[in-house]
């Protein structure tokens, strides 16, 4: 498997995850939830400011606050293959006040937004109850995996 982050710095931020650590987090969402290892993969993760966070969140979820990450799978035309799984956007200040409310480790919660968002990006989603019992439970497995904690646990 052979994946290619671009990554984006739309905002400066001290505590942002390294290009080497996005690369292993979305390696772990991908092999955990079983994606093709003998694709290619390209995911685009956008580092942003709350501004930018709560105008694309506005725009696409109809919530006009910032939040922690959105994700933008790639629909590609029919006839045209190309590797591409799509963009994950993530505020950084949002990543961190998280992390900090809920007595977590910073990157820890980084992890977790960009597995998160990979899985949306896979196809996964939380909408129904059984849906995000499936998708929760693939989240904490790949954390696992990671060295990481139970996200959903209290702390």
């Amino acid at each position: 498997m052979n994946i290619i982050v671009d990554l984006q710095l739309a905002t400066e931020h001290a505590n942002t995850p390294s290009l080497a650590q996005l690369e292993t987090w979305i390696a772990a969402a991908l092999q955990g939830a079983k994606a093709s290892s003998d694709s290619d993969w390209e995911v685009t993760v956008r580092i942003v400011s709350d501004e930018e966070s709560q105008s694309l969140n506005h725009e696409y979820r109809g919530k006009d606050a910032p939040t922690n990450v959105l994700s933008f799978p790639f629909e590609a035309p029919p006839g045209i293959d190309l590797p591409l799984l799509g963009d994950l956007v993530v505020c950084a200040n949002v990543v961190d006040t998280e992390a900090k409310q809920q007595n977590k480790a910073s990157m820890h919660h980084w992890a977790h937004m960009i597995v998160h968002g990979t899985l949306h990006l896979l196809g996964f989603d939380h909408i129904e109850d059984a849906e995000a019992e499936e998708m929760e439970s693939l989240e904490i497995d790949i954390l696992s995996q990671l060295g990481i904690d139970d996200p959903y646990q209290d702390h």
